[in-house]
């Protein structure tokens, strides 16, 4: 295939400004990264190292595969929520190898408000769970549990997509024969008990571990029975008398290591479809990427520039490059794997938009998944384009979008704004994986176009609403703060309508990871259930 060029000047003042500019982003996410894995806090992780308990991260891993990577996603979940208190929502879900498979694993983190659920906590474990279904995925559970958040009953109680959500899904999972299987570490009270009753296979720990519906304080306020954890639930108790353990662990290792051994024991091959080609580093430096994208998300930036520091050997089979210019569209390989790529390169027309269309049906015939770099203010307005028929021609990509059949990966490289976050591909239409750059924005309208919109609709009303030039420009600036502050990265990744913020420089390497994910084919045998006794 064609290698791409690069008009790049790494020493130029351009591209070392924007390195600089874009420096102090990067610093600023490895501050965030540090508060979410700072966990609950000094007190609290001794607290927790004190019972002879083994931290959230370190469980992870001693649990995947020796010199394996683990994706980890949402790190900087609830950032900025509850007096920032809530770190990582208080669980970590990521992607890793076990024992040769790959494998979700959902761990609560429980030196974070004792590991109960708040809303994103919730989300956080359903969006696992959803990747877990879609690519076939293993889940295991690591299960330190105090169960829903007792103050916040309303936003992860009642609705479809609240805790009991996350039960629903582990039984659909389990019927469809993909395993679910868990340690239990901590207490596990009330809905909690159900995340390892509701497992495959589970091992307790003794001492700390416990299940049970009802803690002591419950069964003594329902019954006046006294009764203490380890009696009512604990680990002993349930693998001797109750039978509703499998397993029992002196210890968190030896628990651990019993965890490896449940899946070790599967019978869950994880063929590759795909054809996977040796591996080539790309002929420009990924490292040029901060000095390339900057901080100024109105300085065009042609896509080219990215693709050639993250695709295998920077090569690019372009398709239709003369046409419809301001979409990007080929086929690439990255680590082998081959990808077809769609990348804004400006507003979406008509001409671009049934490009992208045609690319996508040809991705879905040679089953080959799509990675979509969403850099863009959306499709085109006016006269000009709707006599173009951009209205009929953007439904058709949206419609294209949601009915391939291939795997679907989002990037967010810049701006991405109202109906074009839609036809790229954004969460709403479901991708396997979305990931944001520190310089990304997300949301309806830019700041520019929400403020002027906002601000044409209150000196429509001024004869309503009287107000002098300087309250409507304190207004306006107002409705500016508005739009910049909830199109901000971390605002998005904290309510989790991303899987994470990541550093350019790493995106070959997590594009990488989440297209081995896509790339396993499930098994074709029928599934049964397993039912727990």
């Amino acid at each position: 295939m064609a290698v791409l060029t690069s008009k790049v000047i790494p020493g130029s003042p351009a591209f070392r400004e924007n390195e600089r500019q874009y420096g102090d982003l990067l610093a600023d996410l490895a501050e965030k990264y540090d508060w979410a894995l700072g966990g609950g806090g000094e007190k609290m992780i001794a607290r927790h190292l004190a019972r002879a308990k083994i931290l959230v991260r370190d469980r992870i891993d001693l649990l995947v595969d020796p010199m394996t990577p683990f994706l980890e996603l949402s790190p900087l979940a609830a950032y900025g929520l509850y007096d920032n208190g809530l770190p990582s929502a208080g669980i970590v879900t990521g992607i890793g190898t076990i024992r040769g498979r790959t494998c979700v694993i959902i761990a609560n983190d429980a030196t974070v408000k004792g590991g109960s659920f708040f809303k994103e906590t919730v989300r956080k474990h359903i969006r696992a769970q959803d990747i877990a279904m879609e690519n076939r995925l293993p889940v295991v559970y690591l299960v330190d549990c105090g169960g829903a958040n007792l103050r916040n009953m309303e936003d992860v109680f009642p609705d479809q997509d609240h805790f009991g959500g996350t039960f629903y899904r582990q039984c659909r999972m389990s019927a469809e024969g993909i395993p679910q299987l868990a340690a239990v570490f901590g207490e596990c009270t009330a809905g909690g008990a159900y995340i390892p009753a509701l497992a495959d296979e589970f091992v307790m720990v003794s001492g700390n571990s416990s299940i049970h519906l009802g803690g002591p304080q419950i069964v003594k306020a329902a019954i006046s029975e006294v009764v203490d954890r380890e009696k009512l639930g604990g680990a002993l108790m349930h693998s001797t008398v109750s039978g509703v353990s499998d397993h029992y662990a002196a210890d968190e290792h030896q628990a651990i290591g019993k965890l490896r051994d449940m899946v070790g024991a599967l019978n869950y091959p994880q063929p590759f479809g795909p054809e996977v080609r040796e591996s080539r580093r790309p002929f420009f430096d990924a490292a040029e990427l901060p000095g390339i994208v900057g901080t100024d998300l109105s300085r065009p930036l042609d896509p080219r520039e990215i693709i050639a520091r993250i695709v295998d050997g920077s090569e690019f089979h372009e398709f239709k490059p003369l046409y419809g210019e301001t979409l990007v569209c080929g086929f690439a390989h990255i680590e082998g794997l081959p990808v077809g790529i769609i990348a804004n390169n400006g507003v979406l027309f008509s001409e671009s938009t049934l490009k992208g269309v045609h690319f996508i049906e040809l991705c879905d015939q040679r089953d080959v998944p799509i990675l979509f770099m969403q850099n863009t203010t959306g499709f085109m307005v006016g006269s000009d384009a709707e006599r173009t028929g951009i209205a009929k021609n953007s439904a058709k990509l949206v419609y294209a979008v949601s009915n391939t059949r291939v795997p679907r990966y989002t990037l967010v490289t810049g701006g991405s704004y109202g109906a074009g976050n839609y036809g790229m591909s954004g969460r709403g239409f479901r991708p396997r994986f979305m990931f944001m750059w520190p310089n990304a924005r997300l949301g309806g309208m830019s700041p520019d176009v929400g403020s002027s919109v906002l601000m044409d609709l209150r000196r429509a009303s001024i004869s309503r609403n009287p107000a002098t030039e300087e309250e409507l420009a304190e207004e306006e600036r107002g409705f500016r703060w508005l739009f910049e502050e909830k199109n901000d990265p971390y605002y998005c990744t904290a309510r989790i309508f991303d899987d994470g913020i990541i550093d350019p420089r790493d995106t070959r390497s997590v594009l990488a990871l989440c297209l081995a994910t896509g790339a396993m084919r499930p098994r074709e045998v029928p599934a049964r259930p397993v039912y727990r006794m």
